[in-house]
């Protein structure tokens, strides 16, 4: 072996495990025969030890010995933080709790009729 080790670029789709995301790398080459462009898409678990990774974050991760029955990658950097979007529970906190106040205020009339 001539002691290099794989990098490979990525998008992390799951960083829902302890210490480990998913990334998925993507390659494309043109087809030896029809010299049509194709896309492989490929997931790897690599091993992030401070945590720091998220969904959407691009990585870099290199090739590692086997440290679990599939992770034989680990996490270099950080290449892009993914951008933050509020989820829907945080965007509509104020709106969801003025409509269930009026809600509460409609069911109390009707029930006093």
């Amino acid at each position: 072996m001539s002691g290099k080790r794989r990098e490979m670029i990525g998008k992390v789709v799951s960083a829902k495990m302890q210490k480990t995301i998913v990334v998925l790398v993507e390659q494309t080459y043109t087809h030896p025969l029809y010299k049509k462009t194709v896309t492989r898409r490929k997931k790897y678990k690599a091993h992030d030890e401070l945590q720091e990774a998220r969904e959407g974050d691009v990585v870099l991760i290199r090739e590692t010995r086997p440290l679990s029955k599939e992770k034989r990658w680990r996490l270099v950097k950080i290449l892009k933080k993914a951008e933050l979007i509020p989820t829907l529970s945080e965007e509509n906190v104020e709106e969801n709790i003025t409509n269930d106040s009026i809600r509460e205020g409609d069911l109390n009339d009707n029930a006093s009729n």
